[in-house]
């Protein structure tokens, strides 16, 4: 039996010299790993990656600065050297950074006191410069104490300048005062800079910032791919046995007809995938004959990008047409390809029309019954999902002015409406631990509010507009998601770099941590094609058709994501095969007269072999 794509290698990063076109685009990191040598599951000894904030010849501790180890205070603060004699320990996902396992907190931190201003705290030169284009990793461990209190915590930043002062990056957290937390972010440099710094602050007044362990490594993208390829098939895969059973019609012996099954010739060849994989779509990009053949070859769903969205169809007050999103919906039944309904209302204030923002409260709760009746009524049973009130973590335009009930309310008159399609929250930077409004313990706060108020909440839209994404830190915000027990979409999903080859392994990494989580349950792409993005350098198809490298990247993974097989029955009249949740046709060549016969069957998820009877 051979299957496709091989275990230790996936069918879309073949090397050419198997006879590959050389218009298919291998994956860099896969390929690093196989150039690397070795299989996935050998025991390795792994160096410690290089930190930039370590000095050279010798580690922190051994600085005659204080014991500071290289840090400085900024505006007011002083800083201070201290012990922990009980640190904290790692956090859920540390196992899969590359040696976190060789680094456990230390105990050993900085104080910086008598801060007054939010801008205050402390910041540290990297005695190496980081590398152009090398996404790095920025980790350590924080925690509060004194000043105000304030309910949730109080956000700290991690921001990394470079000689310039501009910013290029960091992460951020909201801290509970006397709680140590991991802080995480990422960064990139597209140029070589002089020096580069850590700052650390962002706290009230009066706040002192304790800072341990802080480190700026380079990602290791290597380690993470093995993690993840062992993940992606525990959680996507099913082992498969196919059991031939003749049946001879005239009455010919048994014996006879199961020995034509046994040795016959067999391929087995995935239809359809059960992780459905969108992108949006407008007015104008279906005119484009380029953008609906690439639409049609490699996407299975679509999003309206603006023609749902009430300042589109109600641009003035009671001049309402739903025509353009009519006509892409129509373009969507034809090609079988479900529809996602983006969105009802958006919390964004200006988001929202003029003329709605210039109603009274009365006018305003009336103008939002007529909106979801009209809306949700008419496309009544037509859409899956609803993203009910976009990007709540950002805006609250119809929480200030209707009350703290309103967007549940929205949630439960359009259930009541139309009980069918999973009704969505969505928002952006989740994902990213960059945004202090939208940490994913905020996210599970605000579902969990709505759901004490009767709104069924169906789905948790992480629209994914990232900039040089980190694997674990997409992954520990996904986990945190993921004890809501509601299913996660990735809805808008785009990466920006000008350097091809940066943005086809950023968008990699983004869709494999996305398929290998087992909360995740599809992906929207929020546009593909030149000229027909919200975000500019995201392309995977250019303005002329051509497709750039994370076009490449992306077939080559959805290639990746699709099971064949190939082999021959066995002597019991059994084929077995590890393959893709999704469907499947199987052919096998049986009878001294090599009849084809054919067959279809699904492999759902479970974690027992699956056991398919193929009577004949």
């Amino acid at each position: 039996m051979h299957l496709h794509p091989p275990e230790e290698l996936a069918l879309a990063m073949k090397l050419r010299a198997d006879g590959g076109s050389s218009t298919e685009e291998e994956s860099s990191i896969a390929m690093k790993l196989t150039e690397d040598g070795g299989s996935e599951d050998e025991e390795e000894e792994p160096a410690l990656p290089v930190n930039l904030l370590e000095h050279r010849g010798g580690s922190c501790s051994e600085l005659a600065d204080g014991g500071l180890g290289g840090w400085a205070s900024t505006g007011s603060s002083t800083l201070s050297v201290h012990h922990d004699h009980a640190p904290p320990p790692l956090s859920a996902t540390a196992e899969d950074v590359p040696c976190a396992h060789r680094r456990k907190p230390s105990g050993r931190y900085v104080l910086a006191a008598h801060r007054a201003d939010e801008k205050d705290g402390l910041c540290r030169e990297m005695p190496c410069a980081p590398k152009p284009k090398v996404t790095y990793r920025v980790a350590g461990w924080v925690a509060l104490e004194g000043g105000p209190s304030a309910d949730g915590g109080h956000p700290v930043h991690v921001e990394v300048r470079t000689h310039d002062g501009a910013r290029v990056g960091g992460g951020v957290l909201v801290a509970e005062p006397g709680k140590w937390a991991e802080i995480k972010g990422a960064f990139r440099v597209d140029e070589h800079p002089r020096h580069a710094e850590v700052y650390v602050h962002g706290p009230p007044a009066g706040v002192d910032i304790k800072v341990m362990d802080m480190r700026v490594c380079a990602v290791d993208k290597i380690a993470r791919l093995r993690h993840l390829r062992k993940k992606t098939d525990k959680v996507r895969k099913r082992d498969v046995v196919l059991k031939f059973n003749p049946r001879s019609e005239d009455g010919a012996d048994a014996d006879a007809a199961a020995a034509a099954v046994k040795g016959a010739s067999i391929r087995v060849v995935q239809v359809e995938n059960s992780f459905p994989i969108g992108a949006c779509i407008s007015k104008s990009s279906i005119q484009n004959p380029a953008f609906v053949d690439f639409f049609t070859k490699h996407f299975d769903w679509a999003v309206l990008e603006n023609e749902l969205k009430w300042y589109y169809t109600e641009a003035v007050q009671g001049q309402v047409s739903y025509a353009d999103a009519d006509e892409l919906i129509a373009f969507c039944d034809r090609l079988k390809k479900p529809v996602r309904g983006h969105c009802i209302f958006w919390a964004v204030e200006n988001s929202v029309q003029p003329w709605v923002r210039a109603l009274n409260t009365d006018q305003l709760r009336a103008a939002v019954e007529s909106r979801i009746r009209g809306l949700v009524s008419r496309y009544s049973g037509r859409f899956p999902h609803y993203e009910v009130n976009n990007e709540m973590l950002h805006g609250a335009f119809f929480r200030q002015r209707l009350g703290d009930d309103i967007d549940a309310h929205m949630f439960r008159e359009t259930a009541a409406i139309d009980p069918a399609p999973a009704l969505f929250v969505n928002d952006y930077n989740v994902e990213s631990a960059n945004d202090p409004n939208a940490t994913p313990e905020k996210y599970v706060a605000l579902i969990t509010d709505l759901q004490r108020r009767g709104a069924a909440v169906g789905g948790i839209g992480v629209q994914g507009h990232v900039t040089y994404p980190v694997g674990d830190v997409i992954c520990d915000a996904l986990d945190k998601l993921a004890a809501t027990e509601l299913p996660v979409w990735i809805t808008e999903l785009d990466v920006s770099a000008a350097d091809e080859a940066v943005r086809a392994d950023d968008l990699e990494v983004v869709l494999r941590e996305a398929f290998a989580h087992p909360a995740v349950e599809g992906i929207m792409l929020w546009g593909f094609m030149q000229g027909h993005m919200w975000r500019s350098h995201g392309q995977l198809v250019n303005a002329d058709g051509t497709i750039s490298q994370a076009g490449n990247r992306f077939m080559g993974l959805r290639q990746e994501w699709t099971s064949h097989a190939r082999g021959k029955v066995d002597a019991n009249g059994h084929f077995k095969f590890r393959g893709f949740h999704g469907k499947y046709v199987v052919e096998l060549a049986a009878g001294a007269g090599g009849k084809q016969v054919r067959r279809a069957f699904d492999v759902h998820k479970g974690d027992e072999p699956l056991v398919v009877d193929m009577n004949l």
